[in-house]
């Protein structure tokens, strides 16, 4: 999906760099203040990489849905480029912490060498890569295969949510509610508002910034869930997460709408 969502989308001159740039920014700060939380509220090491993902990573299927039905092919061209630059960045800020906290006794030089073997590989990363490049040098899909994407990218959030929905338990669910109302608190109240300010103060306006607040008001993104799994962090605390920050997400989507 994101291979075609970003495959198909213009990154010419009519690109709005200070919208894209000042969106990156948030989402950077939006880590560091994740990072602090973690020692502030007492998240443990085996918790830390899912809580952290929960209060940044968004959920790209939902925001295409979103910004298709609210603004059309031209807010969803916006919507691609932004991903494309957004989505590498927090894998990167992904990895590198589930990396840190994993609790393997790694030397400098294995924790590279798993960092650049967990980033190469990383679905997410390759999807928005290969995307920008075939956006780049070619820029349009042959209806048959467009046709074709359209079809088996609608798969991709029920599938994603049916196999989170198979881990969840309600225990789970109750023991790390705290921790998930806490991420989702971050996630679609603070990043929002932070948003907001970033854009008035870098006079972000028109269909950028419409389309840059239904970004920052999205649920945790499903992929929280796998890279919590293969990376040894708390699974459940991901499932929980997930789950929570969609249901919010209808208030934090709403507003953003309104706006």
């Amino acid at each position: 999906m994101l291979f075609w969502k970003i495959g198909g989308a213009s990154f010419g001159g009519t690109i709005d760099w200070t919208f894209c740039l000042v969106t990156l920014g948030v989402v950077c700060f939006m880590f560091l203040l994740s990072t602090i939380v973690l020692k502030l509220f007492g998240i443990t090491d085996y918790q830390a990489g899912s809580f952290s993902q929960s209060c940044y990573r968004f959920n790209t299927y939902i925001g295409v849905a979103v910004v298709l039905n609210a603004f059309g092919e031209e807010g969803l061209a916006i919507f691609g480029v932004v991903i494309g630059l957004v989505i590498p960045t927090i894998n990167v800020f992904a990895v590198s912490l589930l990396i840190w906290y994993s609790g393997q006794e790694l030397s400098s030089r294995e924790r590279a060498k798993t960092l650049l073997r967990a980033l190469a590989a990383n679905p997410l990363i390759i999807g928005c890569m290969s995307g920008i490049l075939y956006s780049r040098f070619i820029g349009v899909f042959p209806r048959f295969l467009d046709n074709t994407l359209s079809l088996l990218s609608m798969v991709t959030l029920p599938m994603a949510l049916l196999s989170i929905g198979g881990a969840l338990t309600f225990g789970g669910m109750k023991k790390h509610l705290s921790a998930s109302m806490l991420a989702a608190f971050l996630k679609l109240l603070v990043l929002p508002v932070l948003g907001y300010l970033a854009y008035s103060l870098f006079s972000v306006g028109g269909l950028p910034f419409k389309v840059g607040m239904i970004f920052f008001s999205l649920p945790a993104s499903t992929a929280i869930y796998v890279l919590s799994s293969q990376l040894n962090s708390d699974t459940e605390l991901a499932s929980s997460a997930i789950v929570l920050s969609t249901i919010v997400s209808c208030i934090s989507l709403s507003i953003a709408l309104l706006l």
